[in-house]
C-alpha cells in the first residue's frame, strides 16, 4: 500500500506545485466553506457505508477500499483547489504570500484531513482484517499520519528551503536561483543530503525499535557480517501492528543505514528463511538499488523541468484552451490554465511511474532475489518464504502489482534460473541495458531542453493568449472604449486589418473623440499592407480631428503621412516641420519624414513596386 500512497501523494505535490495563487476567488468565502462541508460530509457518508456491517473482511477489500477512497481523496482536493480556490484563501494567513508553503500545506491539511476521515471510519475493519485489539483511535490516525508523512516531508522542507532561498537578500544567489537550471541543482544537492540522513528520521516515524538481543539478532548480524554489509540498525517495523509479513533495507551509508523487519515476518519464518529474507534485502544495497532509485526519482524531475515548457506551448496554442476561457469567469482564468497545464504532467508522471519506475522495481526485486540465490546456493528457501507468505497473507500467490512481480512469477523466475544459470547473466544484462537506454533519453532530454528557443512563448502565442484576455474583457465591459481600442492595436499589430479597423471603429462609437484611437486607425488606413484597407481620404479626416485634440509630434506625424497620401506633399513637409519642433528628441525621424514627402510621390503600400 506504501508504493500507491507514494504515487498519490506525488499527484498531491503536483496539483499544488504547478497551481498559483489567484487574483480573486470565483466564490464567495462563505458559498466555498459551505461546499467544502457539503463534500466532506459526503466523502464521510461513502466512507462509513463502504465500511458498514462488517463488509470489509480481507486485507484485499481492506487495500481496496483504501485505495478507492485515496484517490476520491485526490479528487475532491482538485475541486477545493482548481473550483473552490482554496489556495486564494489560504494565501490571506499572515506571511503566504512571501512564503508559499503555506499555501501548499494548507492543501495538504485539507488532503490528510480527507484521509483522517477515511482512516476514522475504516479502524473497525482494521480490527476485523488484521486481528487483535485495534489502536486507541487518535493513535491510529497518528501512526497512519506518521507513515505518509515520511513521504510527504521531503518536499515541504525543500518548499520551505526554496521560499527562504528567494527571500535571502543575495543577489549572487538569486541570479543563480533565476537561470534555466539553479532551482533544478539546489533539488539535486539537496536529494543528494536527504538519501543520506534521511532514513533515521523515517525509523523514529514509524516508530522502529531496535531488534532486542538474542539468537535472532545474534543470527542476523552474523549473516550480515558475512555478507560485509555495514548498517546503523536493525530495526523492528511495526507495519499495520507488526502483522504485515514484509522487511526492508533503506540508507545508501552504512552509518545511515537500516534493516527492517516486521515481528510477524520473524515469527513465521525459519532461520534459514530470515536468513534468506535478509539476503534479499542486502542484494538492494549491493547491486546499488536504492542509489538507482534516487536517480529514478531525479529522472522524473528532469522529465518534468523539460517537458513543462512544451507542454504551456501546446496549451497556448489549443483552442480548447481559449475555447474554456470563453466560458468562464475572470477568476476562473487561473484555474482553467493550471489545470490544463497540469494535465498532461498528471498524464506522463502516471505512465512514468506506473510502467517506467514500476518497470525498474519490478526488476529490481527480482534482482534482489537473484542476489539471496546465488549467496544460498539454492532458491528453494527464498521459495519456500514466497510461499509461506502467500499462504498468510490469504492466498495472494497469483496477484501481481505494479511494484512488484506476483509470488508465482518470482517463484517461476528462480525455478527457471535454477535449471538454467545464463538466465541470471541475462536478467543482469536486460536491467543494465534498460538503463542505459533511460540515461541515454535522459541525456537526450539535456540536450532537448538546452536546444529550446527561449522565446518559444513569445510572439504570436503571446498574442494569441493576450487577444482572448482582451476578448474577456470586452464581454465583460462591452461599452469600455478602452478594451476595443487596446484590441485594435493588438490585431494591428498581428496584421489582422480588418478586424482592428472594426476594433478602433467601436472604441469611437462609444466614444467619438479619442485623438489615439483616431490616430492609430487613420495611421493603419494609411500604411497597412493589404490595399482594401487602404483609405487615404478617411485617415486624412482621423488625423486632422486627432492632432487638433491632442497635437503631439507622433499625431502629427500622422497627420502628415496623411497630407502626402492626399498629395499634398507641401502641407506634409510644414506639418512634419512642427511635429519636429513639438518632439525635438526625436528630430533625427522627423528629417527622414521631411526628405521623404520632398523627394518621393506616395503610393499604397500594398502596390508599391
Amino acid at each position: 500500500m506504501m508504493y500507491n500512497n507514494l504515487i498519490y501523494l506525488l499527484v498531491v505535490i503536483l496539483i499544488l506545485s504547478t497551481t498559483s495563487t489567484p487574483d480573486a476567488p470565483q466564490f464567495p468565502l462563505a458559498l466555498a466553506l459551505a461546499a467544502f462541508i457539503v463534500k466532506a460530509g459526503a466523502y464521510l457518508l461513502l466512507v462509513r457505508r463502504s465500511h458498514a456491517n462488517n463488509s470489509i473482511r480481507h486485507s484485499a477489500d481492506y487495500f481496496s477500499a483504501e485505495q478507492k477512497f485515496s484517490i476520491l481523496a485526490i479528487a475532491f482536493l482538485a475541486v477545493d483547489i482548481y473550483l473552490l480556490d482554496l489556495k486564494y484563501f489560504a494565501a490571506q494567513i499572515p506571511f503566504a504570500k512571501s512564503l508559499p508553503v503555506i499555501t501548499d500545506f494548507c492543501g495538504l491539511l485539507i488532503f490528510f484531513g480527507y484521509l483522517c476521515l477515511m482512516w476514522a471510519a475504516e479502524r473497525n475493519s482494521y480490527e476485523t482484517v488484521f486481528g487483535g485489539r485495534p489502536p486507541g483511535r487518535f493513535t491510529f490516525l497518528l501512526d497512519n499520519l506518521k507513515t505518509n508523512l515520511s513521504i510527504i516531508l521531503p518536499w515541504l522542507i525543500l518548499s520551505l528551503l526554496s521560499d527562504l532561498l528567494k527571500l535571502a537578500p543575495i543577489p549572487a544567489l538569486q541570479h543563480f536561483l533565476a537561470s534555466t537550471w539553479g532551482e533544478p541543482l539546489i533539488v539535486l544537492a539537496f536529494f543528494l543530503l536527504l538519501s543520506v540522513f534521511f532514513p533515521a528520521l523515517v525509523v523514529r516515524l514509524w516508530n522502529c525499535k531496535p531488534l532486542p538481543a538474542g539468537e535472532t539478532r545474534t543470527r542476523i548480524e552474523e549473516f550480515c557480517r558475512s555478507e560485509r554489509l555495514t548498517y546503523a540498525e536493525i530495526m523492528l517495523w511495526p507495519m499495520f501492528e507488526g502483522r504485515m509479513l514484509t522487511a526492508g533495507i533503506m540508507g545508501i551509508v552504512g552509518r545511515f543505514r537500516y534493516l527492517l523487519i516486521t515481528p510477524s515476518l520473524l515469527k513465521a519464518m525459519e532461520p534459514d528463511e530470515i536468513n534468506a529474507v535478509m539476503a534479499h534485502e542486502i542484494g538492494h544495497a549491493k547491486r546499488y538499488h536504492l542509489q538507482l532509485y534516487i536517480l529514478l526519482f531525479l529522472g522524473f524531475g528532469i522529465l518534468a523541468q523539460t517537458s513543462s515548457y512544451p507542454i504551456l506551448y501546446l496549451v497556448l496554442n489549443s483552442e480548447t484552451f481559449y475555447s474554456l476561457l470563453e466560458h468562464v469567469s475572470k477568476s476562473g482564468r487561473s484555474s482553467i490554465m493550471a489545470f490544463l497545464a497540469s494535465a498532461p504532467m498528471f498524464i506522463i508522471m502516471i505512465i512514468y511511474f506506473r510502467f517506467i519506475f514500476g518497470f525498474f522495481m519490478r526488476n529490481f526485486e527480482r534482482q534482489a532475489d537473484l542476489y539471496a540465490f546465488e549467496t544460498l546456493g539454492t532458491g528453494s528457501t527464498l521459495i519456500a518464504v514466497f510461499e509461506k507468505i502467500s499462504w498468510l497473507s490469504g492466498n495472494i500467490r497469483d496477484q501481481p502489482s505494479w511494484h512488484h512481480f506476483s509470488i508465482s512469477q518470482r517463484v517461476e523466475f528462480l525455478e527457471q534460473c535454477a535449471a538454467k544459470p545464463s538466465r541470471i547473466k541475462g536478467h543482469h544484462r536486460k536491467v543494465y541495458s534498460a538503463l542505459s537506454l533511460f540515461l541515454l533519453v535522459l541525456a537526450l532530454g539535456f540536450y532537448l531542453q538546452w536546444k529550446l528557443p527561449d522565446n518559444l512563448i513569445e510572439g504570436a502565442t503571446r498574442e494569441r493568449l493576450a487577444e482572448s484576455i482582451v476578448q474577456q474583457k470586452i464581454r465583460e465591459e462591452p461599452n469600455n472604449p478602452a478594451w476595443h481600442h487596446l484590441m485594435g492595436y493588438l490585431q494591428q499589430g498581428r496584421k489582422l486589418y480588418g478586424e482592428a479597423v472594426h476594433a478602433y471603429k467601436r472604441a469611437l462609437e462609444i466614444k467619438p473623440y479619442q485623438p489615439e484611437v483616431q490616430n492609430n486607425l487613420a495611421w493603419l488606413l494609411l500604411t497597412a499592407d493589404d490595399p482594401a484597407i487602404i483609405d487615404p481620404v478617411a485617415a486624412l479626416e482621423l488625423a486632422k480631428s486627432a492632432s487638433t485634440l491632442m497635437p503631439h509630434g507622433f499625431i502629427l506625424d500622422t497627420l502628415a503621412e496623411a497630407y502626402w497620401a492626399n498629395d499634398f506633399p507641401q502641407l506634409a513637409v510644414k506639418t512634419e516641420m512642427y511635429a519636429a519642433n513639438r518632439d525635438p528628441a526625436n528630430k533625427a525621424y522627423y528629417d527622414k519624414q521631411i526628405k521623404k514627402f520632398s523627394e518621393q510621390k506616395w503610393r499604397p503600400p500594398g502596390r508599391q513596386e
